[in-house]
């Protein structure tokens, strides 16, 4: 199964966010925008990882949840993979507020991923929510002057999601594993590995 780690922002935040990206899709119509309900922000992509590896890994992202304390974040800019000035191929709005600790966190659930046998890389991690992709790449600089200021708009995040990207024609994503951060206010684990 192919798996990632995230953190889901409130409706509130992804309602404000829809806002001016409705801008944005009006100027590039061309890219592939992302639906709302897909948004949110990656911490670590672990890709395929075998069913006999997954109690390890469950174990050692409850671990690094535990570990640290909720996070207070907020949207913060826009940018794009590669960065301006480069053909892009990746629109995304910016995250910010505890991205020290955010990157922390990151690295905990790196080390847990490895110690189940799941390779993760080690690029530098930019903190964001994908909103558009373009294929091929193009120069995406005027959609993002078209996107204007990204709402100021913060939230707490209190819970880690395992999330699995299921097969098929469209993207879909099914929250599998949720796991609270420490001092959280919801202190219980859920899983809904489907086993059939």
């Amino acid at each position: 199964m192919r798996l990632f780690t995230a953190l889901e922002p409130p409706h509130r935040v992804t309602e404000a966010l829809g806002e001016a990206v409705r801008r944005g899709r009006r100027h590039e119509p061309r890219l592939r925008w992302t639906a709302p309900e897909h948004w949110h922000l990656t911490l670590v992509f672990l890709g395929e990882v075998a069913p006999e590896d997954l109690p390890t890994l469950e174990a050692g992202i409850e671990r690094a949840a535990a570990a640290h304390p909720p996070l207070d974040l907020a949207l913060d800019g826009w940018g794009t993979f590669p960065p301006q000035g480069r053909r892009a191929s990746v629109l995304w709005a910016g995250v910010g507020g505890h991205t020290r600790e955010l990157a922390a966190l990151v690295e905990d659930l790196r080390s847990a991923a490895g110690q189940a046998g799941v390779e993760t890389g080690a690029r530098p991690y930019v903190p964001h929510i994908t909103v558009a992709r373009s294929r091929p790449p193009r120069d995406l600089g005027a959609t993002v002057a078209s996107l204007g200021n990204p709402p100021q708009l913060g939230w707490r995040a209190t819970r880690i999601a395992l999330v699995e990207s299921l097969p098929g024609p469209r993207t879909r994503y099914r929250t599998a594993l949720t796991c609270p951060l420490l001092w959280g206010t919801d202190t219980g684990r859920t899983a809904e590995w489907d086993t059939s």
